[in-house]
């Protein structure tokens, strides 16, 4: 008898490019109609399932615990990437109170609304408010990133690395919530030092890869320039896994090694950071596909009460409380704190924390997971879909240009004495108006490529800088001061 492959594959093969193409074409309706990102691919997620009309039968938690896990790491390790250490420095502390007691206290409020709200016993409540209490990496970079949103750069670098550093304390309190579920004991003591342990050593490991990483990659020469995606994409899951095998927490660790090398001078580097970027927009499409692939609609149904009143909750009393209580020993402005508090976006990662009971075999999991997933759902719409608005209404948008129309890189697998960076003529713009010729320009620097609207100009000395321009210039690494004080503010791409 014939095997009946390549058939099956096929089709396989054939339904992922749908559900990938699907996916990507209703993202363009996501700034029109004001609907995150996330919420598009989670409900092609569901239509394709097996009560719409897709049809694909698809129950297995275990892989998409799996899937969600190895998305998130690909999204923290890209978060890293595009961090830069000088906005580390403003925000670190707010963050890390926010990613700590910010997410203990969303997790208490929440668990006792579900408790006094709803009925639910309190162990079953308090791993409902652990499971939802994280902000959710994916879902703000999206939303700040892929948006064209630009924040102050201090309250958005805070959400942005509260983000990616809330996850191993929801992560731990999940997991102990769960086995205390299980197994009918009170999490003590044990919960505490289990937690210090791993943000220790998940912190250790992965300054210590990171800095290996960074030594690895300035000295490691290979023929071949697509190799060294191949590295960091090991790197990245080697931070992930040893921490989590030596009982740390790995999520933190792959965003500190992410921070590491995307603040070092590597070879390659303007080419691994287009890799990782769009392995990181896969990642979070197959991960919400998946997820919602795993939701049944009717099953939603049942807990819309539950789903919504909790949703509201998170948005309007236990994630401004949290934010409230943790920002104003820093000094925040109240209309920072305001929006902090508004923007506090969940994702992917509450629904991969639920499926984690599921797998364990607790009590209640299921409804727990449905739940969980209609939170989802209402802080996406609810929040989510105001984002922009709220940004504006509040005078938090940074006065950025738009992005020139073309983008000029230098990609080499050696480390180069030069430096190529963008700059945008403003009208207040001290070379507005002047001739290149008459610039001072450091011995061995020029401006190689000018952007005036939708025409690619070669500048030449007679050429006089127009306010709107992008001029792209190139200068020795120890000029590169010089040049940035020459055209002012440096620009964000």
């Amino acid at each position: 008898m014939p095997s009946a492959e390549p058939f099956p594959t096929a089709l396989l093969l054939t339904a992922c490019g749908v559900l990938l193409a699907l996916s990507v074409l209703f993202s363009r309706a996501s700034g029109r109609f004001g609907i995150p990102v996330a919420l598009l691919f989670l409900g092609v997620g569901m239509a394709a399932g097996s009560d719409g009309p897709g049809g694909i039968e698809f129950s297995d938690y275990g892989l998409a615990f799996r899937l969600g896990t190895l998305a998130l790491v690909l999204i923290l390790f890209d978060g890293g990437l595009n961090t830069p250490l000088a906005a580390i420095r403003s925000a670190l502390r707010p963050a890390a109170v926010l990613a700590t007691l910010g997410v203990v206290v969303t997790a208490a409020v929440m668990g006792v609304a579900a408790h006094l709200l709803f009925g639910f016993d309190w162990p079953v409540a308090m791993l409902l408010g652990a499971i939802v209490s994280s902000t959710d990496a994916a879902a703000v970079f999206s939303v700040l990133r892929g948006s064209g949103l630009h924040l102050k750069r201090r309250v958005g670098t805070t959400l942005e690395l509260e983000s990616g550093l809330n996850d191993p304390m929801a992560f731990i309190l999940t997991t102990a919530l769960t086995l205390s579920l299980v197994d009918g004991k009170q999490p003590g003591w044990e919960l505490v030092t289990g937690t210090v342990v791993q943000m220790v050593v998940g912190a250790g490991l992965g300054l210590g890869i990171g800095w290996a990483g960074r030594q690895l990659l300035k000295r490691l020469r290979l023929r071949a320039a697509g190799l060294y995606p191949v590295m960091t994409l090991a790197l990245a899951l080697l931070a992930f896994g040893v921490p989590t095998l030596l009982h740390g927490s790995g999520f933190l660790a792959v965003y500190i090694v992410g921070i590491a090398l995307g603040n070092e001078a590597i070879r390659y580097r303007t080419g691994l950071l287009r890799v990782h970027d769009a392995l990181a927009w896969l990642s979070q499409v197959g991960m919400f596909l998946v997820l919602g692939l795993l939701v049944f609609p009717e099953a939603l149904l049942d807990v819309a009460l539950e789903g919504l009143g909790l949703g509201l909750v998170l948005a309007f009393v236990a994630r401004p409380l949290a934010v409230l209580l943790c920002l104003l020993p820093f000094r925040f402005p109240a209309r920072e704190i305001l929006f902090t508090g508004w923007v506090g976006l969940r994702g992917a990662v509450p629904i991969i924390l639920a499926t984690f009971p599921v797998l364990s075999g607790a009590p209640g999991a299921r409804e727990v997971f449905n739940i969980v997933f209609f939170i989802v759902v209402v802080n996406g719409l609810i929040p989510g879909a105001t984002v922009p608005w709220v940004t504006r209404k509040l005078g938090l948008a940074a006065n950025v240009p738009e992005p020139p129309q073309a983008v000029l890189e230098i990609a080499s697998t050696q480390l180069l004495n030069g430096e190529l960076s963008a700059f945008h003529i403003g009208s207040a713009s001290a070379v507005a108006g002047e001739r290149i010729s008459d610039l001072p320009f450091p011995q061995g620097s020029a401006a190689m490529l000018l952007v005036r609207g939708t025409e690619l100009l070669a500048p030449r000395g007679d050429t006089v800088f127009q306010t709107g321009d992008h001029v792209y210039v190139f200068c020795h690494s120890e000029d590169l001061p010089l040049i940035r004080l020459l055209f002012g503010q440096q620009e964000d791409e």
